[in-house]
Parts: C-alpha cells; structure tokens; sequence
C-alpha cells in the first residue's frame, strides 16, 4: 500500500480541501440567509434556516449509502458519483423560484456531497489507523477551517456583486476544483481484493457489527449531540449578529475572526493527542464546555450581562463552541472507528449517517425557536454538551 500513498502533506490538503466542501457549502450561505428569506419566505423569515439544515439532512442520508459504494465499488468512484450529484443539487437551487425548489436542491446537494465527506474518510483509514489517524483527520480539519472562516466574506462579496443566486456558481466552481486535484493525484486505496459485495446480507451484518460495538455506538452518539450543536449555532448565528446585537454587515468579518482561532484547537489536539490519548482530550473537552455553556445560558436568561460585556462574552463562548469539535471529532472518528478497519466505509457511513440526521432533528426545533436572543441557543448547547459528557464517561480507557 505505501506505493499507493501520497506525501503526508499533500494528502492533508487534498483531503482537507474535499472535506471542506461540507463546510463550504453551509457558511457561504449564511450571509444570503436574510436575503433569501425576504425573497422566498417573507412571512416567515426563521424558515430561510432551513437551507441550512436541508443541506444537512441530504448529506445524512447520503452519507449512509456512499460508504457501502465505496467497499463495493472503490473509493474513486464513489467520490467521483457524488461530486457530479453535488452540481446537479448545486445547479437546481441556484435556479430555482421557490424555497420549495432551493430546499430540494439543497437535499440533492447534501446527497452528492455525502460521497467526498464520508468517503474521504474512508481513505484516511485505508491508509492510517489510530493515533495516526487521529492526527491526520486533526490535520485536515485545522487546514478545512481556513476556508470556512472566510466562506461568509466570500458570499458576502458575491450577493454584492450578483445576488445570492451567485453563491451557487461558487459552490459548481469550488466542487470542480477540488474533484479534479482527487481524480488526477490520488490513486484507489482499495484493491478489488479487499472490496466487498453489494449485497443485502453482508451489509445487514456490518452495519449490526457497527452499532453492536459498544465503543462506537457511544462514540457516534456523542459525535451526534456535538454535531447538534454546531447546526443549532450555525442555524442562528447570523439572525443573532444581526437581530440581536445589530451587526449583520460586519458578521461574515466576526465570523471569520471566531473560526479562525477556533480552528487552532484541531491543531492543539493533533499535537496532544499522541500524549494524552483520545478519550481524555474528549472528556476534558467537555467538562470546560460544560460550565462555559452553563455559565452563558444562566446569565442570558437571568439577564446579568452588563450590556457592554455580552457581545463579547458572546464571541469568545462561540469560539468554544467551534473549537470543541476540533478538539472531539477527529477524536470521536478514530474512536469509532478503531476496531472497524475492516469495514472502514460502511462504518464511515453508518457512523456519519447517524450522527449528521440525528443532529439535525435535535437542531432544528433550537434553530425554529430563535425568539431575538441567543437563549434558545445557549439552551440547547448546555443540554447537548452534558449529555454528551454523561455518555463519554461511560467509555472505558481501554
């Protein structure tokens, strides 16, 4: 397999940047959400958040079939596939006149971008195992948070210049870029002789061996309510700039700033994570996470902010929120993942399948009940982080 592996280097950044398509295709968006929800659903503005979830929801779905394509028919193809079904998706809502319309473009969307999401993934455990991958997927994440820290600029500059339909040329632009640097440098890591049947019964059996394992079904339950989390602030974050503290024009600048030094926590685990291990940096992670959530949503409903320190409160809690996923997920995966190598797809699949559609029931109501203030925010993250803490306690050392 060496002969089949990439520099170390290159291989983070194409894999971040085929990560990054998730990521891109939500927070480019965020600045349009006001824009479209005047345009499409102007009785109803909180419904422009379903952009954002029905992306997510799409990806769910797809990203529990793109894993059992990619043990039966090679990791290439998948990828390939559901690229080309990300620019369908990507083209219908860009065109589309009715919010009806965006959203099952969006769904279509998710759909294509499950295969690079999960799929990739799949790669990386190919290749490497453990530790090593924990690394490597803290690696990509830190280099995928770059994008997405400027992604509301980006959007931004483009509803500017061309309306919100623009950011869909984007999303066709970026998906093009990104497949043809996968297609032309990396070469198939899984051989015919280790692909397996699409076949009923031996998916039936992976998928009772994935949620049968006691370790991975706690991982990907924690991995869903800290998912959950990221969907209720992306839900609303903008609406909260905006509405709440009146500053939607600076937004995609504020949000820039919070991803990038959230985006050093991926970097600060893949440095620790060799030394301390993955449960612990998980469990600390949400022990801090606990209390700040806490804290944030005790003083917003009682109403002790001075109003000259909320704002910033605001920010740094938001930076937390983003960098728990740097410090948990690369983590969460690896975890999941360990004892599942041999069905590193459908285990990818089932995995990210359970945690993103889970994510985004538990999400949602919190994005719905946005009421001008972040309290149904900081609500909903303080519920999601401890429950997450009581399963992770549960997970033995070893």
């Amino acid at each position: 397999m060496e002969d089949r592996r990439l520099s170390r280097t290159e291989f983070i950044a194409m894999c971040a940047l085929l990560f990054a398509t998730v990521a891109f295709s939500i927070d480019a968006m965020l600045p349009a959400l006001p824009r479209i929800g005047a345009e499409l659903t102007p009785d109803n503005l909180n419904h422009a958040q379903f952009i954002i979830t029905s992306f997510v929801l799409g990806i769910g779905v797809g990203t529990f079939i793109a894993g059992p394509l990619s043990d039966s028919f090679g990791r290439k193809r998948v990828i390939l596939g559901g690229a080309a079904l990300y620019l369908v998706g990507a083209s219908l809502a860009g065109t589309a006149s009715s919010l009806e319309l965006v959203l099952l473009g969006r769904v279509i969307q998710g759909l294509g971008a499950a295969a690079p999401r999960v799929v990739a993934l799949a790669v990386v455990r190919d290749l490497y195992a453990g530790r090593d991958m924990a690394k490597i997927v803290s690696f990509v994440m830190m280099i995928f948070t770059l994008l997405p820290a400027i992604a509301p600029s980006i959007g931004a500059i483009i509803i500017h210049f061309v309306g919100w339909r623009g950011i869909f040329g984007a999303f066709l632009l970026f998906s093009l870029v990104s497949i043809a640097w996968y297609a032309i440098r990396q070469p198939e890591t899984l051989p015919p002789d280790r692909r397996r049947p699409l076949r009923v019964g031996p998916l039936w059996r992976a998928l009772r061996e994935v949620v049968s394992n006691p370790i991975a079904r706690t991982a990907t339950l924690v991995q869903t309510l800290i998912f959950s989390v990221l969907f209720m602030t992306l839900s609303s974050v903008q609406q909260i700039f905006d509405i709440h503290f009146g500053r939607g024009d600076s937004f995609p600048l504020w949000f820039a700033f919070i991803a990038v030094i959230a985006g050093s926590a991926s970097f600060t685990n893949a440095m620790l994570v060799g030394h301390l291990g993955m449960r612990f940096l998980i469990r600390t992670t949400l022990s801090v996470q606990v209390v700040l959530s806490a804290v944030m949503c005790g003083m917003l409903w009682a109403g002790l902010w001075p109003e000259w320190l909320e704002f910033p409160a605001y920010v740094v809690w938001s930076i937390t929120l983003f960098g728990m996923l740097g410090l948990t997920v690369g983590n969460l995966n690896a975890l999941a993942m360990e004892p599942l190598g041999h069905i590193a797809g459908m285990a990818a699949s089932v995995i990210g399948a359970l945690a993103t559609v889970g994510s985004v029931v538990l999400a949602a109501p919190v994005g719905q009940a946005f009421d001008g203030t972040p309290r149904p925010l900081a609500t909903g993250a303080f519920l999601a982080v401890t429950a997450a803490l009581i399963l992770m306690r549960r997970v033995p050392d070893r």
